[in-house]
């Protein structure tokens, strides 16, 4: 017979409730203080989450989900119907302006429409984006300044520029513009679509067909209806019902990218079994720490009630009826206490990621609201609630009435330790206290491994953040960056990795004489470019393996027909070469071989070039070349351009009749024969800064002799450390207002930014370790005062036989000390077991990690938590002992 009795049930669990206000207030301060430290965390990790993602795209350059690129107008139309896609947005680069006072600047000149510019923070603060069929442009502040142009609506200006390998001036009215945004990398000029077409037309360049490969292509940037969650997938699929693909370049290749700004799809990318075992792990450390001391409240609320339960089960409550009561309990308190958790965690979080992000340079401030973050705390809060109540309430459950009215803490088990009353007479040696605190602990095992757990997760926890943030590497962070302590070169070297360098861009002696006229370099070197023509010739297979990703397959076969060839039948391709002094020699990476032939004068070696991915790992796919090939250069010093379909030759390329085609011959050149010695990686500040040809390294001297040029493509140096300072300030006012025409890049700059991005982490470590180590604390100060309120007629008894006061303190620091050292020994176990291994997974999530094992956090942690051993239980019996035993006996016995 089923009897409704969902109201009789209520109400015992709320009278049991409001029997107990002093153990009531005690579960709500821990509901609300788990609900602040998922609050607080979920707040700082979604604001900052923001923030970093509004910085990511004002570095991207915009904030669409991702796109389509170098399409034709066609496949653009095509494409931007698909249901996949929520909103479409279209821009066609035309050029940019690579002279003074444009040097310093990236400036782009193209076309978007309204929702492209939008995405790509072009807002117009004043006017409007350009009309069709004028001479309109709208662009921002910096490049107005640098027209020096006053931005007035209206105002007329010229500009000169490069069109796919074509210069042209053109004038333009302004017609709006925005502020600039010191964060966003590149400038942007917008001009009507009708004037793209036009200037194309005018410097003769095909928009479906151009030079570079991008020049008046269109590219076409999406949201999509899914969001940012898996933007690869979708573009993929998009691509795949259109009859395209994005993986291997040729036929019906298209290429994508993806918006790295979200995070989402940042990890989506790099999720692999160790990130989502490290992701996990930090979730799991959450959620436990909030589950013990909640935990802990509820096992030792059942233990107290645990005489109430026996004698509603001797009148006919079920267990699942104690469990409903258990839970309905829980229910309630945490209506109180989740609220409060939730306001004190927002208030919390929003107090300290400002002050985190302040130590992360570019993030913007923002504190998140978002309707997610409160949802998902009171959820964990809530799923923490009941899963902390779920065994105290199978403990309340199956307890039988008679064993409820005998129920002492520990009863059950047995135990071959001297009873506390035996150890309680007046001649008990004091060997004896530390015996009988042992046995208290063990009395509830559960309640003790709790504390313990708790203690020593915070423990744990410091550790971590102090390795993780000390194993921060600045030495790999700034040297993917750069290679010595000041590199300066020509401006557009810094500014446009694609620009090829001439000798013009060449750093003068008479620059690196005022440098070093400063003094305080220690050591310093050059890195020479090439400004001369120079070839190698490859087989055909590897000539289709290195292009088969830019040209279609027709397309490959049309260049391989207009390569030329030498005697042996290899196709001519282009080389890169660089002449590096001995200071420049040392910053490279030797994958095999050795260097030290490289370091003699007039030697015929070379170390042949490897690229490498942003963990520094050597793509031994990307070169030809082995340790001990002989390779071949051909340094051309006059060519000739042959019509393959005449035969007819002509000395200049501009005199090849229009629609022709022609094959570049040599006419005069010298042949030169080195010997790999070695096979390299070079720092990226020291490198072109660019891929496409393969690349060999030569002797400073043996470079100068056999290319015939010597402009100075990099000077680098390293100083003292008290000369870093008026170092950085030279060469900034050198580089703006001596000779501008140069740029320079400093350690200093990127060590600022590291320490910056360090700072952060261990403040976001400490913010963490506070609460965590807070929530170890309390448990412990809960256990502590809960376990001596609960004895208190017990330890009443051991006194009045005997024991004295002194004894029994002594006794409970013991106590206390256990559970410290208990709480040392196991963070000490888990930082040198299980650290190694996260630190592994650590270091495939950031490339500049290197674990360094410090047990310095411990250190320092164990004696304060030896100290609270000592101090919360000698001020939790001295509130008890302000009552006689006699009260204390009778108290407990009513």
């Amino acid at each position: 017979m089923k009897v409704s009795n969902d109201k009789c049930i209520r109400r015992l669990a709320w009278k049991s409730l409001m029997a107990n206000r002093t153990r009531n207030l005690i579960a709500v301060l821990a509901i609300a203080l788990t609900a602040v430290l998922f609050t607080s965390l979920f707040t700082i990790a979604l604001s900052i989450n923001e923030g970093i993602q509004q910085s990511n795209f004002r570095q991207v350059g915009g904030f669409s989900h991702g796109g389509f690129k170098y399409l034709t107008e066609e496949q653009c139309s095509e494409l931007k119907d698909d249901p996949l896609i929520g909103q479409w947005g279209v821009r066609r680069f035309l050029g940019m302006p690579t002279e003074a006072p444009f040097n310093k600047a990236h400036v782009e000149v193209g076309w978007s429409d309204a929702n492209y510019a939008h995405w790509s923070f072009c807002d117009p603060v004043e006017g409007s984006l350009p009309q069709e069929g004028t001479d309109q442009a709208a662009t921002d502040t910096q490049v107005l300044a640098l027209l020096g142009i006053e931005p007035e609506l209206g105002a007329q200006f010229t500009l000169t520029f490069d069109v796919d390998g074509h210069e042209t001036t053109q004038t333009f009215t302004l017609c709006g513009w925005w502020e600039r945004d010191g964060a966003v990398q590149a400038s942007h000029m917008l001009i009507p679509e009708s004037r793209v077409d036009a200037i194309l037309d005018e410097v003769g360049v095909d928009p479906n067909n151009p030079t570079d490969g991008m020049t008046g292509a269109w590219n076409l940037d999406v949201m999509l209806k899914s969001g940012s969650r898996h933007i690869q997938q979708d573009l993929d699929q998009i691509l795949a019902g259109h009859g395209y693909q994005s993986e291997t370049p040729g036929e019906n290749y298209i290429d994508t990218g993806i918006n790295w700004g979200y995070t989402g799809a940042q990890l989506s990318d790099s999720m692999d079994p160790a990130t989502a075992a490290v992701i996990s792990g930090m979730l799991l450390l959450i959620l436990l720490t909030g589950y013990l001391i909640i935990y802990n409240v509820f096992q030792i609320s059942v233990a107290g009630d645990i005489r109430f339960y026996g004698l509603l089960k001797t009148i006919g409550t079920t267990g699942r009826q104690l469990k409903r009561i258990i839970r309905y309990q829980a229910l309630a308190l945490s209506a109180l206490g989740i609220p409060l958790g939730l306001l004190a965690g927002w208030l919390i979080g929003g107090q300290l990621t400002p002050v985190i992000i302040s130590h992360l340079d570019g993030v913007s401030g923002v504190v998140s609201v978002s309707p997610v973050l409160f949802l998902g705390s009171a959820l964990f809060a809530l799923f923490t609630v009941l899963l902390s109540c779920h065994r105290p309430g199978r403990v309340a459950a199956k307890v039988s009435p008679i064993e409820a009215v005998r129920y002492t803490e520990g009863a059950g088990r047995k135990s071959r330790r001297p009873s506390g009353k035996r150890l309680a007479h007046k001649g008990a040696g004091r060997s004896s206290l530390p015996a009988m605190a042992w046995a208290n602990l063990g009395r509830s095992r559960g309640k003790t491994a709790v504390t313990i757990t708790s203690l020593s997760l915070a423990v744990v926890l410091l550790t971590v953040t102090v390795n993780f943030t000390n194993g921060f590497d600045m030495d790999k962070y700034v040297s993917n960056f750069t290679a010595s302590d000041f590199i300066v070169a020509n401006a557009g070297k810094f500014q446009n990795s694609v620009l090829d360098f001439t000798p013009d861009m060449a750093v003068p002696q008479s620059a690196m004489d005022d440098i070093g006229a400063q003094g305080g370099i220690t050591d310093g070197g050059v890195v020479y470019g090439q400004t001369s023509s120079a070839l190698e010739y490859i087989t055909e297979d590897y000539f289709r393996q290195m292009n088969q990703r830019f040209y279609t397959p027709e397309q490959l076969d049309s260049a391989i027909r207009l390569t030329g060839r030498n005697e042996a039948g290899d196709l001519a391709a282009n080389v890169q070469l660089s002449g590096m002094s001995p200071f420049a020699l040392d910053h490279l990476t030797v994958l095999e071989g050795d260097l030290s032939k490289l370091y003699e004068d007039g030697g015929t070696y070379v170390a042949a070039v490897y690229a490498e991915d942003d963990y520094g790992r050597a793509d031994m796919d990307s070169h030809w070349a082995r340790l001990g090939d002989t390779v071949t250069i051909r340094y051309v010093e006059e060519w000739e351009y042959v019509d393959p379909d005449t035969g007819i030759a002509y000395s200049d390329a501009e005199d090849v009749p229009a629609g022709a085609n022609w094959v570049a011959q040599p006419v005069k050149y010298r042949d030169a024969a080195y010997q790999v010695a070695a096979l390299v990686t070079v720092p990226s500040a020291l490198s072109y800064r660019y891929y496409g040809s393969d690349e060999f390294i030569l002797n400073a001297q043996t470079f100068v002799e056999d290319t015939g040029t010597s402009s100075v493509m990099y000077y680098a140096f390293d100083t003292t450390g008290e000369a870093n300072a008026s170092m950085e300030e030279f060469l900034k006012n050198y580089t703006e207002n001596v000779n501008p025409e140069l740029d320079y890049e400093s350690k200093a700059l990127y060590a600022g930014e590291f320490e910056s991005m360090r700072s952060m982490f261990l403040l976001l470590g400490g913010a963490l370790n506070f609460i965590v180590g807070l929530v170890g604390v309390l448990n412990f100060f809960n256990t502590i005062l809960t376990g001596i309120l609960a004895r208190k007629r017990e330890l009443a008894v051991l006194q009045s036989i005997g024991m004295t006061g002194k004894q029994l303190k002594t006794m409970l620091v013991y106590e206390g000390l256990f559970y410290a050292l208990g709480a040392a020994a196991i963070s000490l176990a888990l930082t040198l077991i299980l650290g190694p291994a996260a630190f592994t997974a650590v270091g495939n999530l950031f490339w500049f990690f290197t674990y360094r094992l410090t047990l310095v956090p411990f250190l320092v942690v164990i004696p304060i938590f030896a100290l609270l051993g000592i101090l919360v239980p000698l001020g939790v019996y001295r509130s008890v002992a302000r009552h006689t035993i006699v009260e204390r006996l009778r108290e407990s016995e009513t």
